[in-house]
Formats: structure tokens, C-alpha cells, sequence
């Protein structure tokens, strides 16, 4: 009888759908399916996180929340005809009121004596744009922009009770009944756009316009980002940058274009991430990227690995509600994406994880993320929230479950490898055993699943095997008598016994349930060659 042989690998490289069942063996460690997972920046697939409810109450009933933002110790919220505020998920107030422009006024200025301020209705809201601009109050102050309506600005000073702060909100005219859709602070100016025009108000004041300031494009403007020292601007079909804003033809400003052959999809999908932007193009995700020549940028693509998913998504961009953020601890871009009406248990999503080797990819499946902040608190904790159609505001990251209509619901996590010949596909194999390698955060117990042949018909395919429950290990100083499991070890090695034989197998680890994470380290396959045909 032939003796046995090893096969093992590192669980590294990410998803990967566009390489071919051969091509992709010289990278045994990639997925060809990675759902709920999230690709750890050292080595390893870490089952992702769930989301908590923020609050008890929903910030406008039901209605679809079409941005948000942490602010002021709390959090702001665009949903139905509305802004609501929050320090605490339970009491909302309505912000949107045509208050005086430079009065700070008491709570019962703005909200209570005669009714409050006049309510600004924002019937019809579409996703926001929220531009922050720090160096002002104690608070710093938000503008908001949306496309159909005038841009809303907004200040709250104070750190107390609702009632104990001041409250400054009311809209802001561009030029005459100009409703810009999208907003970036640069240096001190605030620049918006509206279809092919971009507007910037004044040195110093994000409130004030001068006529004249205003530059048209032969492209729609989709998208606006302060980088370095320009701004770059994201059309339909091209990219320009906008150098030398507010010095005049004559000292040098301009608009100069960076590509006119790619275009950006969405706006929300801009974001900043290891010193590059990234964004959709209609050929996946992209980066601007500044080179060492000062001034200098050059384009990228970062998601060929997931190619075919893209070419899926921006064949009708235009029918999906997209969202991103930046994971910044984990050194992560989160995309989401799903129709207006589509159900929270089929919404679907990508985490790319910047690592050493570049952007490494898995999906996300029952995160409904119709708005998503990343955004620091007032004592620097960075905090992420995410809302769904039906108005509910989760903490994002955080906690063992997902959640749909407030009800906490499983995750459901799937590893799927390639298949693998063992270096010789004319050869058949007799696995005797599997070692997966896992690092357990909670008592978790994966299912193991063998496929033979690429899952022929012809070759007989085992059941699948329920590893034996891995227990968080003991750590002394930390574990708690009774509860924890002691004589654990941090990464364990659960041997499984497997059957059957095939010239390939591939090998899948699922979970649903509403435990915590694990991260996937690697395999070890143990098997027999046996004949040749």
C-alpha cells in the first residue's frame, strides 16, 4: 500500500472568481467562495462580526434612511422628510429648521416656544452627502447636500442634554435654486456640484457663494474628494482635478484632466484608504493613487481577483442603493449594495482588506446598509452605524448576530476552497483526515464539507462532518472559573476523519448560528495516491 502524503496551506488571498480551476492552484490558499468572511491583514479568514440595534426607537418610523453621520456626541439622521438628531438611540428631534443664520438658539428657541422654528420639509430626500467642517464651535458643523434639495447647514453646541445645547440650522443658497447632490471641504472652502457645474463658496466661509465661482464641465458630476491639494472630481465618463482653487486663471487654477476614458458609478463608493482613493468605475474598483512626483496621480485596478461580480453590479448600478465605509482599524473598504425593496437577508456586499500583496476580497450577504458612517466620537473612538430600509439603525462591526426588522437572525458564514489535484490530477486520492488550524473567539462548531471530482455525479460525495465544538481558550489572568473552558490552546488543530477518493477535492467550512467569531488559519489534508487512469 502507497505510503501517505501531506497537503496543507495558509488560508490567504482572498476571494477569488476570475482565475480558472488550474490557474488558480498555484495560489492554494484563495477562496472560491468567501461569504461573511473577512480577510485578516496578517494571514487567515475571520468570520465577520454582526451588528447591534442602536437605541430603541427607529429615527422616522419606517421610512428608508438616506444618510447619517456621527455628530456631536450623537448621531444625525436623513430619513422621509426629515434630519433627526440623537444622543442616544431613544429621544429624536427633528433639525431641519429654517432657524437665523449666525444665531445659535436654545432648545426652546428652535424646537419648542410657538412651535420651534419653521420646519424645512425635505420631501423626496435622496441619498445625502454630509460634509463636516471641524475648526468651528465646540462641535465642529455639518453640511448636507442631496440633489434635490438646497445644501442644509447645521450647528450644535454643547455636550449635555438635548435641551442644555444650541442649535444653528438653516439652508444654504448656492446660486439661485441650485440643489447640489454631492460635497467636499477643501482647505477652507466648501465645494459642491450639481449636474456639470461645480460651485466653491468663499474663503473661510462653507455658507457664502460670490457669484462667478463656478466652473462647468463638458461631464456630469458624480462624485467630489479633497486629495493633497486638489480636489478631484469624479464624472460620469472622465476624472479631473481642480488645482489651485480660488487663485485665478492667472495664478494657475485649473482643471485639469486625469483620465477621460473612466468614469466613477457612485458617489458613495469614494472613499480614502491607505493614502489612495478608491472608487467604482464601470470595470470594478478603482484607485486614484498620488505618486511621488508632487501634484502627480495615477489610476488602478484593485479588484480583478473579483472581476466577474462587478461586470455583474454596474451592468445596472443605476437600481441599487450603495454605500461605503472605511474600516480603519482594520485597514478595510466595506461596500454594500442592494435595490430599494430588496429583503435584508438577500442584501449583499464586499470587504477588500488592504494587506502587504494589496486588496484581498470576500462577500457579505444580510447586511442591508442603505446609509453607513465610519466616524470618530468626541473622545477619538472610531464608531460605525449603518441603517436599513426599514429606518433601523445598527452599530456596525459589533456583536454575534444580524438583524431583520429588529430581530436578531443568524449569520451564515461559507468557505469554499478550490479544487485541488495534490500535484498530479491523473492519480487518484484516499483522504484519511483533515486538520483545519482555527483561532476561536467563542465555543464554535464549524461544518466540514468534501467534494470529489468538481462535485461529479459520477463520484460518490461524503456528508457532510460537524467538527467537534472548539472552545475559547484559557488565558490566565482572564478566564473565568466554571465558565471557561480550561486546557484549550490558542490555535488548535480539529481533527477530522473524512472518506471517499477522487482525482481533486475541495473543501467547504460553514456556520449558521449566532456565536462569535472565528478566524481560519489554514489545512491540513492527509492522503493516499492510488491508481492512475
Amino acid at each position: 500500500m502507497a505510503a501517505s502524503q501531506p497537503f496543507g496551506f495558509v488560508c490567504q488571498g482572498g476571494l477569488d472568481t476570475n482565475t480558472n480551476q488550474l490557474a488558480v492552484l498555484s495560489n492554494p490558499g484563495v477562496a472560491t467562495e468567501l461569504l461573511n468572511f473577512e480577510v485578516d491583514s496578517d494571514s487567515g479568514y475571520r468570520r465577520i462580526n454582526g451588528y447591534t440595534p442602536y437605541g430603541t426607537t427607529r429615527p422616522n418610523g419606517a421610512n428608508d434612511v438616506k444618510g447619517m453621520m456621527a455628530y456631536a456626541g450623537g448621531l444625525l439622521v436623513c430619513s422621509g422628510n426629515a434630519i433627526m438628531f440623537t444622543i442616544d438611540g431613544i429621544t429624536w428631534v427633528n433639525v431641519a429648521r429654517a432657524g437665523t443664520a449666525n444665531t445659535a438658539h436654545t432648545y426652546a428657541e428652535y424646537f419648542v416656544t410657538g412651535g420651534g422654528k419653521t420646519l424645512v420639509d425635505r420631501t423626496g430626500q435622496l441619498q445625502t452627502s454630509f460634509v463636516y467642517e471641524e475648526a468651528v464651535g465646540d462641535q465642529g458643523a455639518v453640511i448636507i447636500a442631496d440633489g434635490t434639495h438646497k445644501l442644509f447647514y447645521l450647528k450644535i453646541e454643547g455636550s449635555g442634554a438635548l435641551n442644555t445645547r444650541t442649535y444653528q440650522g438653516h439652508e444654504v443658497t448656492v446660486e439661485g435654486a441650485v440643489t447640489p447632490s454631492v460635497g467636499t471641504l477643501h482647505e477652507t472652502r466648501l465645494v459642491v456640484s450639481s449636474g456639470n457645474t461645480v460651485y466653491y463658496s468663499d474663503a473661510l466661509d462653507p455658507k457664502t457663494f460670490t457669484s462667478g465661482a463656478a466652473i462647468q464641465l463638458g461631464d456630469n458630476v458624480v462624485g467630489l474628494k479633497s486629495f493633497r491639494n486638489d480636489v478631484i472630481i469624479f464624472c460620469s465618463n472622465s476624472i479631473h482635478k481642480h488645482v489651485n482653487m480660488g487663485a485665478g486663471a492667472s495664478e494657475g487654477e485649473a482643471i485639469v484632466p486625469i483620465t477621460q476614458n473612466v468614469g466613477c458609478s457612485s458617489a458613495a463608493s469614494i472613499q480614502e484608504i491607505g493614502g489612495d482613493l478608491v472608487f467604482l468605475s464601470p470595470d470594478g474598483i478603482r484607485t486614484v493613487a498620488g505618486t511621488a512626483r508632487i501634484g502627480d496621480v495615477e489610476l488602478g485596478s484593485v479588484s480583478r481577483q473579483i472581476q466577474p461580480l462587478f461586470s455583474k453590479l454596474t451592468r445596472s448600478v443605476s437600481s441599487y442603493v450603495i454605500t461605503s465605509a472605511v474600516i480603519r482599524n482594520k485597514n478595510q473598504y466595506r461596500f454594500f449594495y442592494s435595490t430599494s425593496s430588496q429583503s435584508i437577508s438577500s442584501s449583499m456586499g464586499v470587504i477588500g482588506t488592504l494587506t502587504k500583496e494589496g486588496f484581498q476580497w470576500s462577500e457579505t450577504q444580510g447586511i442591508q446598509a442603505h446609509a453607513f458612517d465610519s466616524s470618530f466620537d468626541t473622545d477619538g473612538e472610531e464608531k460605525y452605524y449603518h441603517a436599513d430600509k426599514d429606518g433601523y439603525i445598527y452599530i456596525h462591526d459589533e456583536g454575534k448576530s444580524f438583524y431583520s426588522l429588529g430581530v436578531a437572525t443568524d449569520i451564515e458564514s461559507r468557505y469554499v476552497t478550490p479544487f485541488y489535484d495534490f500535484g498530479d490530477v491523473g492519480s487518484r486520492k484516499t483522504l484519511h483526515y483533515v486538520k483545519v488550524s482555527v483561532s476561536p473567539e467563542d465555543s464554535v462548531a464549524p461544518t466540514l464539507q468534501v467534494k470529489y471530482d468538481y462535485n461529479s455525479i459520477d463520484s460518490p460525495q461524503p456528508p457532510p462532518y460537524p467538527l467537534t465544538t472548539i472552545p475559547v481558550p484559557s488565558i490566565f489572568g482572564t478566564a473565568v472559573f466554571l465558565t471557561a473552558s480550561f486546557g484549550g490552546i490558542g490555535d488548535p488543530m480539529v481533527r477530522q476523519a473524512v472518506q471517499g477518493s477522487g482525482h481533486t477535492a475541495n473543501f467547504t467550512i460553514t456556520n449558521t448560528d449566532q456565536k462569535g467569531s472565528y478566524r481560519l488559519n489554514g489545512l491540513f489534508i492527509d492522503y493516499v495516491p492510488a491508481g492512475r487512469r
